[in-house]
């Protein structure tokens, strides 16, 4: 079973990801996207040095590293460059996510994806389950938790399919309105779905 969970920035993908998991048990496995996301732009990899070409050392810490708010700072703020690097960084954490799934057959894998279907990974899973939040509840939690900014999270929001899009392609939505105990009600009554067909 793989199951792909994706939503809108800051919509909870991650806890529902790891709902999933204690319920399938010790065996199951999360893939991380934005983990993958991240290691291909540690400083030596090969997708690195491509962001450093076209972004410029400006993006650069002092310890060479790629400082990822900044970068974020620069394509959220302009549509072709977040294309520009989505076409380096993709590829990457498609390979990978192919691979873990080939390392990992026969275990329920839960695909913790942020863009699983703008990036064409929806067909990796056997069923897409979309984690769904109101924007303001989105907005609250992001700014409270996370301490991002009203105008930097709204830009992040809209450079993402439309979450009614996202909905309709769904064959499970999650609502994530509520508090945790809420979530994991709706996630079991979901798994027990699977099972059952």
């Amino acid at each position: 079973m793989i199951l792909g969970i994706t939503g809108s920035f800051g919509s909870g993908k991650s806890t529902v990801a790891r709902i999933f998991k204690s319920l399938a048990g010790s065996s199951a496995k999360i893939i991380d996207a934005d983990l993958i996301a991240h290691q291909a732009i540690e400083p030596g990899a090969g997708v690195s040095r491509k962001v450093i070409n076209i972004f410029g050392k400006g993006i650069l810490k002092k310890n060479g590293a790629i400082d990822r708010a900044k970068l974020g700072g620069i394509v959220f703020q302009n549509r072709k460059l977040l294309h520009r690097l989505s076409a380096i960084i993709h590829p990457e954490v498609l390979a990978v996510i192919k691979k873990e799934i080939k390392a990992n057959r026969g275990k329920t894998l839960i695909l913790d994806v942020p863009l699983l279907l703008e990036a064409g990974m929806g067909r990796l899973a056997n069923k897409v389950i979309v984690v769904k939040i109101k924007r303001q509840e989105q907005l609250k939690r992001l700014i409270n938790k996370k301490g991002f900014l009203r105008n930097d999270i709204l830009k992040r929001i809209n450079s993402q399919m439309p979450l009614g899009e996202k909905i309709r392609l769904a064959d499970f939505v999650i609502n994530n309105n509520g508090d945790i105990r809420d979530t994991k009600k709706q996630a079991a009554k979901i798994w027990r779905l699977l099972w059952k067909n």
